[in-house]
């Protein structure tokens, strides 16, 4: 997210001085909607403006280099000042979202956009990596796709088991790992040896429950 507080000095000055003017709206008059913030935040506040805007003038006309730093050393404090004044004071309650919009300030987004799950599966080769031991490496398949896992991917669950013949669909693999890095090895018993295993992969998406379709199954002996 970009900062909410301009870098471009003109617009930087205009954010500032609103930001001064609303604060003293909202506290003002004979029943202020605001009186949380102290009037030395405020008058703190309103003489930092005061010396950035000083500054800041001496620089909309012919100058120095030295005007130049500092009106740079003038801005890098008032920002510093204005973010710890927001920080402290410009809080919910009593200060709502609609006033931080106000403000220009920046609002936590509490209803982030759902991540939906990828429409397709993933691709997966299969490596003998041992005794009893078989390596998964999963990819982001298909055309234009880059990368091991889909964007909002935490990782896939490998489902598999150990079989005499095929199995009939995915659902049948009775045991599952979760993955996060590749390749991921899973470990087989003594008695599996030389028996082939079946591999079907889906991708679970972050903070949500949701998977992608099924991978299809693959195979491989239990070395």
């Amino acid at each position: 997210m970009a900062d909410y507080i301009p870098s471009n000095d003109a617009l930087f000055d205009q954010w500032f001085k609103f930001l001064n003017q609303y604060v003293a709206q909202k506290c003002g008059g004979s029943t202020p909607e605001w009186t949380h913030i102290p009037q030395t935040a405020r008058t703190a506040m309103s003489d930092a403006y005061a010396a950035w805007y000083t500054a800041y003038a001496n620089t909309l006309k012919p100058h120095t280099p030295v005007e130049t730093e500092i009106k740079n050393e003038a801005k890098e404090a008032s920002r510093a000042g204005a973010r710890a004044f927001v920080n402290q004071y410009l809080r919910f309650p009593p200060v709502t979202d609609a006033d931080r919009t106000a403000m220009g300030i920046h609002n936590k987004d509490i209803h982030p956009t759902p991540i939906k799950p990828p429409e397709t599966g993933p691709e997966f080769s299969i490596t003998q990596m041992g005794p009893r031991r078989l390596g998964i490496v999963y990819r982001n398949g298909g055309k234009g796709k880059k990368g091991s896992k889909p964007a909002g991917v935490r990782g896939a669950r490998i489902y598999y088991g150990v079989f005499d013949a095929p199995p009939p669909e995915q659902e049948a693999l009775p045991a599952s790992t979760w993955a996060t890095r590749c390749p991921h090895t899973v470990s087989f018993r003594e008695t599996d040896r030389g028996r082939r295993a079946y591999f079907a992969l889906k991708w679970e998406i972050q903070k949500e429950n949701g998977e992608s379709p099924w991978s299809e199954i693959q195979s491989e002996l239990v070395p």
